[in-house]
């Protein structure tokens, strides 16, 4: 008989992958999931009735301070007013911070760490889950929305094409950027929920009325 060796954790890469498959399940299963897609269903909404509006009266038009504006202009204000500005910084809020927040509330946090896996790989599953989570919610709101609205007053899908791979790469920007910025707030303050929420409500818009320089 030989001398039974110690056990090694996982590898840092096995280990997130793992923890990663534990928390997509978990965070697409959720009430905040439900909640959140609604939230992602909104623009889809407001897209059909648009659509809706230039069917039933197509000799009507999408004005802005009385001039005409396209339906990919329109696609373009939803993506930055409805998106960028609320949307996804709400889902980094929800999401971000309940990343360790949950588990420290739930007191499953001590499982996690018993386990022979590395703190950093916990953390990184859980980032990635959370990336993989909020894709799979806003990239079919804003392809239907995209599909909905490029086509009014004689859009050509084509010809906006590449300017929506931009705005899709600028989602998954902002995602991974409040994500990661939420996931460092739940983990180091007590009541991260409150205090992102005054950050995107508060802060943010009220920042935009400053000058740049700044």
């Amino acid at each position: 008989m030989t001398p039974a060796t110690p056990s090694r954790g996982a590898s840092f890469g096995a280990a997130a992958v793992r923890v990663f498959d534990l928390s997509l399940g978990e965070m697409l299963w959720s009430r905040r999931s439900i909640f959140l897609g609604l939230l992602a269903g909104g623009p889809v909404a407001i897209a059909v009735a648009s659509r809706l509006v230039w069917v039933l009266a197509p000799e009507e038009t999408f004005r802005i301070n009385g001039e005409e504006v396209s339906g990919a202009g329109i696609f373009g204000l939803m993506i930055w007013l409805l998106y960028l500005r609320f949307i996804v910084p709400v889902l980094g809020v929800f999401y971000g911070t309940a990343l360790i927040a949950d588990e420290v509330d739930d007191r499953t946090l001590t499982y996690l760490f018993t386990r022979p896996v590395r703190r950093a790989a916990v953390l990184t599953g859980k980032y990635l889950a959370y990336l993989g989570c909020t894709v799979l919610l806003i990239l079919p709101s804003v392809m239907l929305v995209y599909f909905l609205m490029v086509p009014v007053g004689g859009g050509s899908i084509g010809a906006s094409f590449p300017a929506l791979l931009w705005d899709l790469a600028m989602l998954a920007t902002g995602l991974a950027a409040y994500g990661a910025l939420f996931a460092l707030v739940g983990a180091r303050l007590r009541r991260p929920l409150v205090a992102g929420l005054v950050f995107v409500l508060g802060w943010e818009p009220g920042v935009l009325l400053f000058p740049g320089y700044l």
